[in-house]
């Protein structure tokens, strides 16, 4: 009787494997997230100056007359805005990000008046509680911080405007804190790179919808679709949509959505 149980038991064991092998194997709920689809600037001569502005600005508007004349019409010219191309620069946008046009100043100038002068390297000996005390939230204070070490480690902003603009986006977004909203307003605003244009803007986006008379606020993607018609000279179009939608909210008391992106 043993022997035929444990016959019995040897056999049973391959068909056991067997039955087991034949099991199908669960899928992993995770899917590979898709790949980054690498931002595509148009070459062209930097927006440095007023001059270069003004002569941007009328190419543009030849490439887009209907459109670009609304915006001029209701906007005016669009201002030059440019900032320093320096770690203060850089500073200024992180801080500015997510908050209100009024806020960012606020807070901006405590940082940089407690920070006498302001550099990378003051911010890292500062210290969080220090920076917490500017009004600076965690993230932020993440952000500069993470900005300051790469400078201390080599990474030269104002030598990014030497780069083509889709190397100057990956040096930056590099950065821990530093998102492609951050990063194309300082191409835009710093390096003065004519079709830099931060698609996640929420007021680009409500600009875009009111000029367009668009049935719904565009996301990013869509925004990108639409600035097209403006290359090579989309960050020209960022600044009249900008002044654009400010003079619609003094005008008409449009829903308030400061210049201010979505993220990083």
């Amino acid at each position: 009787m043993a022997k035929d149980i444990a016959r019995r038991g040897r056999s049973q064991k391959p068909a056991a494997k067997k039955a087991a092998a034949k099991k199908p194997k669960r899928r992993s709920a995770k899917r590979k997230a898709a790949p980054a689809v690498e931002p595509r600037y148009e070459p062209g001569r930097l927006i440095a100056c007023e001059d270069s502005l003004s002569e941007a600005a009328a190419a543009l508007r030849a490439l887009d007359p209907a459109t670009i004349g609304r915006l001029i019409e209701i906007g005016g010219a669009p201002p030059l805005r440019r900032r320093e191309p320096g770690f203060a620069g850089l500073a200024a946008i992180i801080v500015s990000q997510q908050v209100s046009v009024a806020s960012a100043r606020a807070i901006f100038g405590r940082f940089e008046a407690r920070l006498q002068p302001l550099s990378a390297q003051s911010v890292l000996s500062a210290g969080e509680a220090v920076l917490r005390e500017c009004g600076l939230s965690g993230p932020k204070i993440r952000a500069v911080t993470a900005a300051a070490t790469a400078i201390a480690g080599g990474l030269d902003l104002a030598a990014l405007a030497e780069l083509p603009a889709p190397e100057a986006h990956r040096a930056l977004v590099a950065v821990k804190g530093i998102g492609p909203w951050t990063a194309d307003i300082f191409l835009l605003f710093c390096l003065g790179h004519p079709d830099a244009f931060p698609a996640g803007d929420l007021a680009l986006q409500e600009a875009a919808r009111l000029a367009l008379d668009l049935a719904a606020r565009p996301d990013a993607r869509a925004l990108e679709a639409v600035a097209e018609r403006w290359r090579p000279f989309r960050g020209v179009a960022a600044r009249m949509l900008w002044a654009y939608y400010g003079a619609l909210k003094s005008r008409a008391g449009v829903v308030d959505l400061d210049a201010r992106g979505t993220g990083g």
